[in-house]
């Protein structure tokens, strides 16, 4: 996103999912679907608009430091929405031309509160989709298990009047790709561990993404879901059709 809206925070926090949610699986999503008051998954009946994606790739140094790379970044900001719109045509959805956030958006603005609202919702999805983390407020007054039900509130008509879209589609990727000399050192201290007769990885690169479906007319989170992942490539058009199949498998399309 073209606004200064804790991106540092938003990355900070997702890679500490990211460890939570990776080990030990290699990889992981957490998608969850709204449901209708007859307990049956909500299905989309609209169109969907994209917002420009929050995304951001960065090499992994052999000492463990993240470089942001503009020039990966900026190919995925654009495979990644090229991507979205193949698989909404492919599964016969409606769609209205992406969203592109001004530069020039005051983040006092209501659109702009409307955004940075959307980016804490996002994190706290995140955050509660992982196992164990369950939010006292937010449980099923029936069977007391979590109940993750999100809402921006009303004030995402602002998004509405600006695009005509009934759904806006919210996605937040931060993916990180070991350098030569990270690679060697995992390697080195694989080998190394498994002749002390232990196992030390210390990791190389990894994706991890929060896309989440809003209702521009309610306002009510309609889908979301969280993936962790140790391989993905949104540098190429073709890494990012595989990325989007696993950010969106769940889509209520």
């Amino acid at each position: 996103m073209k606004t200064e809206l804790n991106a540092k925070h938003l990355r900070g926090l997702l890679l500490i999912l990211a460890i939570g949610l990776a080990a030990p699986a290699a990889a992981a999503t957490r998608a969850k679907t709204a449901v209708t008051e007859t307990g049956e998954n909500v299905r989309i009946e609209g169109s969907i608009v994209l917002v420009e994606p929050d995304i951001e790739l960065s090499l992994v140094t052999a000492g463990g430091l993240q470089e942001p790379r503009k020039d990966w970044s900026d190919a995925a900001r654009r495979h990644y929405p090229a991507a979205v719109g193949r698989l909404i045509t492919a599964r016969n959805g409606s769609r209205t031309p992406d969203f592109d956030i001004p530069d020039a958006l005051e983040p006092s603005s209501r659109l702009g509160q409307v955004l940075r609202l959307n980016q804490v919702v996002a994190l706290s999805i995140a955050q509660y989709s992982n196992p164990g983390s369950v939010l006292a407020t937010k449980k099923d007054a029936k069977t007391g298990k979590p109940l993750l039900d999100w809402s921006l509130g009303p004030g995402v008509a602002e998004i509405r009047q600006a695009t005509g879209a009934d759904y806006a589609l919210f996605t937040y990727v931060r993916d990180s790709y070991a350098s030569g000399g990270r690679s060697a050192l995992r390697a080195f201290t694989l080998v190394a561990g498994l002749a002390m007769g232990s196992y030390i990885d210390i990791g190389g690169g990894m994706q991890v993404g929060v896309a989440a479906l809003v209702d521009l007319r309610t306002g009510q989170v309609v889908w979301h879901n969280v993936m962790v992942k140790q391989s993905g490539d949104l540098r190429s058009a073709e890494g990012a059709d595989l990325v989007v199949d696993d950010l969106l498998k769940s889509f209520p399309l």
